[in-house]
């Protein structure tokens, strides 16, 4: 019989040492909440021994965990402060919204998918720490808890609605990965004139979520 690994410590330490800090992940508060919470409690059990590889793990749905290293750099591109009002949205089981917490925010975590809402109901309180988890249209955000300072989409994007512009703080600040031409940028957006103005930061790939998939259209 297969022994099965229950401890995953070393690798914790080895995804921050050898894939989070090597790409230019330097904020404090991130790395420490990444050595701490236990990535694999946010996995089906059978999927837990793939939550420290470099790759994203498929969910099935269309849906993925990103990378290790893709999520620790959206976070510092995020920029995380102690107290700010923050929405995830496409949480999955929550893994990205409980580091963020970790560093500090309030943090509203926002899902579609009833499986992966059951995956982060059954995720210890030690691990999922002050999150609220709230179930939902992704596109419509979560207007309840709005104003956000920050909000973060969790994958890719074709396109970033306006009702997500429309939930942010007039000083906040929106995070995701943008698709264009089959290639990925992270993006950080804020409101000018009352418009979402997108800036593109770095060249990176994340797992398209499908709420956010533009609908093909007609080609003459």
């Amino acid at each position: 019989m297969d022994q099965v690994v229950t401890d995953f410590t070393a690798s914790r330490n080895w995804m921050v040492d050898g894939q989070v800090r090597p790409n230019k992940v330097t904020n404090p508060l991130i790395i420490d909440a990444m050595r701490r919470i236990a990535r694999e409690r946010f996995l089906p059990t059978a999927l837990a021994t793939l939550a420290y590889v470099d790759i994203a793990v498929e969910l099935g749905a269309g849906r993925a965990m990103p990378q290790p290293m893709m999520t620790a750099r959206l976070l510092q591109l995020a920029a995380p402060q102690s107290g700010e009002r923050a929405l995830v949205v496409g949480a999955g089981a929550g893994y990205t919204a409980s580091v963020l917490a970790a560093c500090g925010a309030d943090v509203t975590a926002l899902e579609d998918d009833a499986a992966l809402n059951a995956l982060a109901a059954a995720v210890p309180a030690s691990e999922a720490g002050a999150v609220k988890r709230v179930a939902g249209p992704l596109a419509a955000g979560w207007a309840a808890h709005a104003p956000y300072d920050l909000i973060l989409i969790d994958g890719a994007v074709d396109d970033v609605p306006a009702a997500l512009a429309s939930q942010l703080a007039p000083t906040g600040r929106l995070i995701a990965v943008r698709m264009q031409d089959g290639f990925g940028r992270a993006v950080r957006g804020m409101l000018a004139g009352g418009q979402l103005a997108l800036v593109a930061e770095f060249d990176c790939n994340a797992p398209l979520l499908p709420a956010f998939r533009r609908a093909p259209g007609f080609t003459f």
